[in-house]
């Protein structure tokens, strides 16, 4: 296992028996005090988890990692929010290669797939001040020990996937000790992250049909614009730029 004793100590992390959601809770945090970078919010029970467009996540107490991360920015310009996007993608995909989850890919826009499954979601809200990115708080939702997602067909958890049980502490720490590192964006480069994400999309290079602003069209996925939206090229060889809610999957 992992050897970073005492990692944990060095930050700011605040832990809740319950909460609505991670984020939500966090946000309340900042609007009555000012928090440091990198404040930590855990949850062992999220009662009303939100995901992208508004969709719910649900989480069995005591079996999952909910959590939200407030990371401060000093150097972002206010349209390079998808690059914080890539980057937390990028970790989590390290992280879950670490423990041999096979058949890893980021559905857009930052969904963690193993196979058809989802394993783990990502709510991103980004605070902008002028023409800078301000700070964001990083909203993570993962499937570690759950077995059961009865009107879920699509999702599943790291323990029914490897047949282990982890340790969510020790899971925890290892996340938090790459994201510290990788969110510093001053070391990052965008062509790489562009890169690397784009050879991990789900289902790119696949012919499928999705719902394209409520139209059915035949393509595939080819990868992103510079503005972090999902490039689809379809069958005309036409290409067409999504944004959250513009597109469905099959």
């Amino acid at each position: 296992m992992y050897s970073y004793q005492g990692f944990l100590n060095t930050m700011h992390i605040i832990k809740v028996n319950a909460t609505d959601s991670t984020n939500l809770h966090l946000k309340r945090l900042m609007s009555a005090t000012a928090l440091k970078d990198f404040t930590v919010l855990v949850a062992d029970s999220q009662l009303n988890g939100i995901g992208q467009a508004g969709t719910v996540w649900n989480s069995e107490p005591g079996k999952n990692l909910t959590f939200s991360v407030l990371k401060h920015f000093e150097k972002l310009k206010a349209d390079q929010g998808f690059t914080i996007s890539m980057a937390l993608s990028l970790t989590l995909i390290e992280v879950f290669r670490e423990l041999e989850i096979p058949q890893l890919a980021i559905k857009w826009p930052n969904d963690i797939m193993s196979g058809n499954k989802k394993i783990c979601g990502i709510l991103i809200e980004n605070t902008l001040k002028g023409s800078k990115l301000k700070q964001a708080i990083l909203g993570i939702g993962i499937n570690v020990n759950q077995e059961n997602f009865s009107g879920l067909p699509n999702a599943a958890s790291l323990k029914q996937i490897s047949g282990k049980t982890f340790q969510l502490d020790v899971l925890l720490n290892r996340l938090l000790k790459l994201m510290n590192t990788s969110l510093d964006m001053d070391n990052q480069n965008a062509e790489e992250l562009s890169s690397a994400y784009e050879d991990l999309l789900y289902m790119r290079d696949q012919i499928a049909i999705y719902e394209i602003n409520e139209e059915q069209v035949e393509g595939m996925i080819r990868g992103i614009s510079q503005a972090g939206k999902l490039l689809v090229e379809t069958k005309n060889g036409k290409e067409i730029e999504c944004g959250l809610k513009e597109i469905k999957y099959p």
